[in-house]
């Protein structure tokens, strides 16, 4: 997480492959959670504009969020929160990740939709956003 531009708007980076293992026993208890953590969190560092990075990259597919959970997310998140997010950026996006976004397209807004924007390499990332604000864990820069 950082912040960039002269108005401290915040960048939030998500990387897919520390999210648990679906094969747990409490995992819907784990991503239920999670996912109360990352609202209140983004409630509390959002006051304008931001981004989220989602970095894919390194991510076996049982770690990735089923399409239930990112349903219930995209739901659950206030207007606020939807209006003040500029970019979705998705940096090494895999076949799943398209093709779960392509499928969904018709039952999110358009708004929203035209914010996704596929990366897919961390220099493509670089062009688009100040990296010194970015932590990009070792496992995705390899």
């Amino acid at each position: 997480t950082g912040y960039y531009g002269d108005g401290l708007n915040a960048i939030i980076v998500f990387a897919a492959c520390f999210l648990p293992d679906s094969s747990r026993t409490d995992y819907n208890y784990v991503m239920e959670n999670l996912f109360l953590y990352v609202i209140s969190t983004l409630e509390l560092m959002v006051a304008e504009d931001y981004m989220i990075v989602y970095l894919n990259g390194a991510t076996p597919r049982r770690r990735m969020p089923g399409l239930g959970w990112m349903k219930k997310c995209y739901q659950m998140i206030d207007r606020r929160l939807r209006k003040n997010l500029k970019s979705f950026i998705i940096v090494h996006p895999s076949w799943f990740i398209r093709t779960i976004l392509a499928v969904t397209r018709p039952f999110i807004s358009s708004k929203f939709s035209s914010k996704i924007q596929y990366v897919n390499t961390l220099a493509e990332l670089r062009e688009m956003i100040p990296m010194e604000y970015v932590n990009i864990p070792d496992s995705i820069v390899k």
